[in-house]
């Protein structure tokens, strides 16, 4: 035998939901991250670039005014402008153009900007050109200007690293931020987690009563989400299951006592017929009730294989025309002898011509059952009628009997399994009309009871067939 597979367990189930958490977070914070700070960053670099853009255009318009020399002019933009001018001459503007360094603000040294690429871009295109280049381990912004007729250019050149020092201590706070939100997720997902994996350990533990066939206590979660749902569902399922265990104990206690009555008589009247002093009579009468309890054990044994293979979805049915008129003819004349030995006056009624699309003998069996509990359950000397008819859209088998009716609180009962409104057994098996009523919903057709004091109707709807002739003012009565 093998193992029954493990279920994983609520502590396992708690990580996972914490540990869920906590990836949707950590995504979130990433999102945020790859969102805010390239996008911060362009745009403070953008901002260093405009920013020099509009002090090179500036410096371009001065150039030459005042200054005796391109290197004194240099020093002095760079001073207004706060940042490193440098002023070449164009020797050749074609590509690849060359430039002379005539005036440096910064007097140590020129050659990291003699072949600068941005002041290259301006020379050979006559156009303000901005761009930022790493120099030295260093990331500066520069805006090239060509100036009096492209024969010079002034590059103003800058370190970013102001601006982005701002965003690094942005950027440290952000990561800082993101690790504490993420260690509150951590520890809110994993009470979270706790509270609803409890919540799942008592719905577990209910389905587990339930599978053990423990119906007695309720399953109750007042949560409003999905387990909420869920533990409603896990209710409305145990008190299905609860009325199915109740209905299958009372089955199988009322099956017993159909079974043990009729054995228990025959079994009585064998020892009787071993009396050999018995009179042929006598003997004769023991010999019909014999014969009587025989009948209702092999109808009980026909009604309980019928339900088995209607439990089962063995019970197959066809859909044919069925003429209702030919069966209440049939069935009035199976039931007049007993209906005559009971003192029931018997009536047959056809209306028009009723043809159903329907299992001719499962609705000879309906309406035997009907027939059969009218003439069971009523006193002696009471009239039952059994009708046929139909309208444009149904036809119908009706019983009706002038009896003292079923009482309001039975009435919606009737149709149950081994229904007894009395408190007591069932008279007969107390099947019949449970298995009718299967039956007629098989055949997509409706069983309805409409009772009162002197007139009680069982009816049968069956949808009409388009050969189905609804009455005319033609009736057919068979009196039995």
């Amino acid at each position: 035998m093998s193992p029954a597979p493990q279920r994983p367990s609520l502590r396992g189930i708690r990580a996972r939901l914490a540990l869920a958490l906590l990836l949707v977070v950590s995504g979130a914070l990433a999102v945020v991250y790859l969102i805010v700070v390239p996008s911060l960053q362009a745009e403070l670099v953008n901002a260093k670039l405009d920013q020099l853009e509009d002090a090179a255009v500036v410096a371009g318009r001065g150039y030459g005014a005042g200054v005796a020399t391109q290197q004194e002019y240099a020093e002095a933009a760079s001073t207004v402008a706060n940042a490193r001018v440098v002023v070449y001459t164009v020797l050749r503007r074609q590509p690849p153009a060359r430039l002379f360094i005539f005036g440096d603000s910064r007097v140590t040294s020129s050659l990291d900007v003699e072949r600068d690429p941005v002041a290259v871009r301006a020379a050979e295109t006559g156009q303000i050109q901005r761009d930022t280049i790493e120099r030295q381990g260093r990331r500066l912004a520069e805006v090239a200007v060509p100036v009096q007729g492209r024969t010079t250019v002034i590059l103003l050149s800058d370190s970013l690293d102001d601006p982005l020092s701002s965003l690094h201590v942005i950027e440290r706070r952000l990561l800082l931020a993101g690790l504490i939100g993420l260690l509150f997720a951590v520890v809110v997902g994993y009470g979270a987690a706790t509270f609803h994996a409890r919540r799942i350990g008592r719905l577990e533990r209910a389905a587990e009563r339930i599978a053990d066939g423990r119906f007695d206590e309720p399953v109750v979660d007042r949560g409003r989400d999905e387990l909420g749902d869920l533990a409603a569902g896990f209710e409305r399922m145990r008190q299905r299951l609860e009325k199915l265990d109740r209905a299958r104990s009372e089955f199988i206690a009322n099956a017993s006592h159909e079974l043990r009555t009729p054995l228990f008589s025959l079994g009585g009247f064998l020892e009787l017929l071993d009396d050999e002093e018995l009179d042929e009579p006598t003997r004769q009468e023991f010999l019909d009730t014999m014969r009587e309890q025989v009948e209702r054990l092999a109808k009980l044994a026909t009604d309980l294989l019928d339900l088995s293979r209607l439990d089962a979805g063995r019970m197959h049915v066809a859909h044919e025309p069925v003429d209702l008129g030919d069966v209440a003819r049939v069935v009035g004349e199976e039931f007049a002898a007993l209906a005559e030995r009971r003192g029931h006056p018997l009536e047959v009624v056809v209306e028009g011509r009723p043809v159903a699309r329907a299992d001719e003998l499962r609705v000879l069996q309906v309406a035997r059952a009907l027939l059969d509990n009218a003439i069971t359950h009523t006193p002696e000397g009471t009239r039952v009628s059994l009708r046929a008819g139909s309208d444009r859209e149904h036809a119908y088998l009706a019983v009706e009997d002038e009896g003292p009716g079923v009482p309001p609180e039975h009435a919606p009962h009737v149709f149950d399994r081994f229904y007894r409104a009395d408190g007591g057994v069932a008279s007969g098996s107390g099947l019949g009309l449970a298995i009718a009523r299967e039956l007629v919903q098989m055949m997509n057709g409706t069983v309805s009871i409409d009772s009162r004091p002197g007139r009680t109707s069982v009816r049968v709807a069956l949808g009409a067939a388009p050969t189905s002739v609804p009455a005319e003012g033609v009736t057919e009565r068979v009196f039995t």
